[in-house]
């Protein structure tokens, strides 16, 4: 579900995880599978630059 990915990216990072995989598309409700757990592409340079800052903070 779409809706946990970022916690759940965010938890990684802050846990030190090295890496995500994050499945992302420009409309996931339209996407051919896995659509419910995309994150749309529009959303990722905040998500990757919340990310990166957590990381940052977490060194």
């Amino acid at each position: 579900q779409r809706e946990f990915a970022p916690v759940l990216a965010a938890s990684a990072v802050a846990a030190g995880a090295n890496g995500v995989f994050i499945e992302t598309h420009p409309d996931p409700d339209r996407a051919w599978s896995d659509g419910p757990n995309m994150i749309p592409l529009d959303q990722m340079p905040r998500l990757l630059k919340r990310l990166v800052g957590i990381r940052e903070a977490a060194r």
